[in-house]
C-alpha cells in the first residue's frame, strides 16, 4: 500500500495539489494581491505544468498498472482545488479578470463541482459508481485552457491581443458544458436516490 501511495502517478497528483498555494503566492509576491506581469507569467507556467500532470497521472497509472485508491480519491480533488482556486483568484485580483457577467460562468462551474462531489460521495456510500464521460473530459480541458488564457490576462495581451476575451469566451463554453455534464450526472444518480426512498 505504501509503495502505491508513493508511485509516480500519485506523486504527480500530490504535486498538482502543492502547486495550488504556490500559484496563489505568485499574486501575493509584494504582500498584497497584485497581478503584475511577472506574477501572471509565473502563475501561468505553474498552472500549465500542474494541468499536464492531470493528464499524465491517470495515463501513467493505467499503462504502468499503478492505479490506487488514494490516486482515485485525490485526482478529482486536485482538479477541483486547482480550478476553484484559480477562479477565485482571478475574480479577486486587482485587474478583475473575471468580473461582471463573467462571474456567473465561474459560479456555475464552482456550484456544479460542489454538487457533483456531493452526489458522488452519496452514491459511493450506495456502492454506485458514476463513470466520467468523454464530454466531461472535454469540459475539464476547456476549463484548463480558459484559465490559462485568463491567468495570462493583461500580460498575455502584450503578446496575443484579446487574450482575456478568448479566456472569457472559453470560460462560458466550459460553463455550458459544466451544466450539461452536471445534468447528466444528476440524471444518472437520481434513479438511485429515488429507488432508495
Amino acid at each position: 500500500m505504501a509503495s502505491r501511495a508513493y508511485s509516480i502517478p500519485n506523486l504527480l497528483t500530490y504535486g498538482r495539489i502543492l502547486a495550488v498555494p504556490v500559484i496563489v503566492l505568485c499574486f501575493f509576491i509584494e504582500g498584497k494581491l497584485e497581478s503584475s506581469d511577472f506574477a501572471r507569467w509565473t502563475a501561468l507556467w505553474l498552472f500549465i505544468i500542474a494541468s499536464l500532470t492531470d493528464f499524465l497521472d491517470g495515463y501513467l497509472a493505467r499503462i504502468w498498472n499503478q492505479t490506487s485508491n488514494i490516486g482515485r480519491m485525490l485526482d478529482p480533488i486536485a482538479d477541483k482545488l486547482l480550478v476553484s482556486t484559480c477562479l477565485l483568484l482571478l475574480a479577486a485580483d486587482t485587474e478583475k479578470t473575471i468580473a461582471g457577467w463573467s462571474l456567473w460562468a465561474a459560479i456555475i462551474i464552482l456550484c456544479r463541482e460542489i454538487l457533483v462531489s456531493g452526489l458522488r460521495e452519496y452514491l459511493a456510500a450506495l456502492k454506485v459508481s458514476v463513470p466520467v464521460t468523454r464530454i466531461a473530459k472535454w469540459k475539464t480541458t476547456i476549463q484548463m485552457v480558459a484559465l490559462a488564457f485568463l491567468l495570462a490576462g493583461p500580460a498575455g495581451e502584450k503578446v496575443l491581443p484579446y487574450t482575456v476575451e478568448i479566456g472569457i469566451a472559453l470560460l462560458w463554453l466550459a460553463a455550458a458544458l459544466t451544466m450539461y455534464t452536471g445534468y447528466d450526472y444528476f440524471k444518472a444518480g437520481l434513479k438511485h436516490i429515488v429507488d432508495e426512498d
